[in-house]
C-alpha cells in the first residue's frame, strides 16, 4: 500500500546527489521515518564523470562500482527489506553528469523492482500521468551523452554542442546533429491532456527562477553569457499544454541566486531541488496540493 499523509498523497523530490553518499543516508533516513508515497530523482545522481573518456567510458570495479553496490542500488535495497510493504514508487531519471555507459545502472535497479527508470517513459500514480526525461540544452562541458539541441542546432556562448565532446557511449551523426528536447518531449507526451500530470525533467524552463546559473559579468568574444541556461522547449511545453507540475535540478546555484526553488508558470507549479552545498534538498509535495510543497536542507 503506497504511504498517504491525512489522505494526501506524499511525495519526496530530490535531484543532484552526485554520489554523495551524505546525501543519499539523509534520503534513506527520512523515507524511513516518513513513508511517503513515492520518490522522485532528478539525475545527476551517480558520482561525477569529469574522469571518464570517450575510449575508456568506464573502468572495472573502483569508486565508481563500489558507490553503486553499496550506496545507490545496495541503499535502496536495504530501505525496500526494512519497509517491506510501505517502500515507496520511485522514479528514477538520469542527468547530464550520469554518463550514458552507466545506464544500465538504472535498468537494473528497476529489474530488481527498486526504482522505475522514468527516462522518455510514461507511468501512473494514482491519477497522476509521470513523465521523465533527463536531457539538457547544450553546455560548457565535455561530456555529452544526455545533451540535446532545444529547440534549434543553436548553441549559446561558450558551451559546446552535442557533436563535439565526448560521449561513452556510440551515437548515430543523424541523432548528434537533428534531435532536439522539443521533438523528444513532443513525442514522450504526444496528445495526452497534461491537466493531472507530473513531469520530471532535468533540465528547468528557460527564463525562470530555476535556471539562474552564476554567470554574472562573463563574455566570450565580448558577447556576455545569458543568465539563464534552462530549455525554451521546456518553457513552451509548461506554457502550451499546463501540466499539473514540474520537476527539475541541474542549475545548482539557482536558489541561492534567485532567493527562490519554485515558480508557478500559468497553473504549473515548477518545483526545484538543485542546491549547491553538501546537503540535500529535499522537496516535500502533495500533487492535490502542489502549491504547499515545502523544501528543507538536511
Amino acid at each position: 500500500m503506497s504511504a498517504t499523509l491525512g489522505g494526501a498523497l506524499a511525495c519526496f523530490f530530490v535531484s543532484d546527489l552526485h554520489g554523495s553518499a551524505h546525501r543519499y543516508e539523509a534520503l534513506f533516513q527520512t523515507i524511513a521515518l516518513e513513508r511517503p508515497a513515492a520518490v522522485f530523482l532528478g539525475g545527476d545522481l551517480l558520482p561525477h564523470a569529469l574522469d571518464r573518456s570517450q575510449a575508456s567510458p568506464a573502468a572495472d570495479g573502483g569508486p565508481q562500482q563500489g558507490f553503486v553496490a553499496s550506496v545507490l542500488l545496495g541503499g535502496f535495497a536495504r530501505l525496500r527489506h526494512a519497509l517491506a510493504g510501505r517502500y515507496p514508487r520511485v522514479f528514477v531519471i538520469p542527468g547530464n553528469d550520469d554518463a550514458r555507459c552507466d545506464e544500465p545502472v538504472f535498468l537494473e535497479g528497476q529489474r530488481r523492482n527498486l526504482w522505475e527508470y522514468a527516462h522518455q517513459r510514461r507511468a501512473q500514480l494514482g491519477p497522476h500521468a509521470v513523465f521523465g526525461y533527463g536531457c539538457v540544452p547544450p553546455t560548457p562541458f565535455q561530456l555529452k551523452d544526455w545533451e540535446r539541441y532545444d529547440v534549434s542546432r543553436y548553441v549559446p556562448p561558450g558551451c559546446v554542442s552535442p557533436e563535439e565532446g565526448w560521449h561513452t557511449v556510440e551515437v548515430e551523426e543523424h541523432e548528434l546533429r537533428t534531435a532536439t528536447i522539443r521533438e523528444d518531449l513532443e513525442r514522450l507526451v504526444g496528445c495526452e491532456d497534461l491537466g493531472s500530470a507530473i513531469l520530471l525533467i532535468h533540465t528547468p524552463p528557460y527564463e525562470t527562477c530555476l535556471d539562474r546559473a552564476a554567470l554574472d559579468g562573463q563574455s566570450v568574444d565580448h558577447v556576455p553569457l545569458d543568465l539563464h541556461v534552462g530549455s525554451i522547449a521546456v518553457l513552451r511545453l509548461i506554457q502550451e499544454r499546463q501540466p499539473l507540475l514540474t520537476l527539475h535540478g541541474h542549475v545548482h546555484e539557482s536558489a541561492r541566486l534567485t532567493g527562490a526553488w519554485r515558480q508557478r508558470i500559468g497553473p504549473t507549479w515548477c518545483l526545484g531541488a538543485a542546491h549547491d552545498s553538501p546537503q540535500l534538498a529535499l522537496v516535500r509535495f502533495d500533487p492535490a496540493d502542489p502549491g504547499g510543497a515545502t523544501r528543507a536542507l538536511l
